[in-house]
């Protein structure tokens, strides 16, 4: 059984988006199990109001289920995804993964197969900083980083490139993620569902 959770935060739905294509291709790759979920907003709703497509879009997400320690524990293979934030990821994921302590203090997160995904609305607005300061965390859980590399055409796709995790440009619209984009993270969520099973076959020979 490998079983994986996309967790993700979304603002206007570009990270949506990219979340959906990678639980689609991990089902695809042979994964048993699947659970997207959303991380908790913290931004007020004031400023959620302010901003149509950010409104809209916590309307049209509502039934996606929260995340929870429970579903980090579960999976086999973790898939982040977040928009940048200045270079780093949003609060929002942030905030959840500092709530994995527990876990790592039990050893709970040793050996997970662990990638991240990441938007900017503009081309070097701080994606490969995003994904670097998130595997830091991944790091210090002793999980297993597997990023998409050049291990596929896909990545060298013009809309591509970037070897650290599969990444988006908005250019500030909602719901705006290029199909290269989308191909890139369907074959990231595939890779790291492969890994995951091969390494889940070499541990039961050990």
């Amino acid at each position: 059984m490998t079983k994986v959770a996309v967790i993700y935060y979304s603002s206007t739905g570009n990270i949506h988006t990219m979340a959906r294509a990678a639980a689609q291709a991990a089902r695809k790759a042979g994964a048993d199990e699947v659970r997207l979920r959303k991380t908790a907003e913290l931004a007020p709703t004031a400023a959620i109001e302010s901003n149509p497509a950010w409104a809209e879009h916590a309307v049209a997400t509502a039934d996606v289920a929260e995340a929870s320690l429970a579903d980090v524990e579960w999976a086999d293979v973790i898939l982040f995804g977040t928009p940048t934030r200045f270079g780093l990821p949003a609060a929002q994921l942030k905030q959840f993964i500092d709530t994995t302590g527990g876990l790592w203090s039990e050893g709970k997160l040793v050996n997970k197969i662990v990638s991240s995904f990441t938007s900017t609305s503009a081309s070097h607005g701080g994606q490969e900083s995003t994904l670097l300061a998130l595997n830091n965390t991944f790091y210090h859980w002793g999980s297993i980083i597997v990023p998409p590399g050049f291990a596929d055409p896909v990545q060298f796709d013009p809309a591509n490139g970037n070897p650290y995790g599969a990444s988006s440009i908005s250019g500030n619209n909602p719901d705006n993620v290029a199909e290269a984009n989308l191909a890139a993270v369907e074959f990231q969520a595939r890779r790291a569902v492969e890994i995951a099973s091969a390494l889940r076959r070499g541990l039961a020979t050990v």
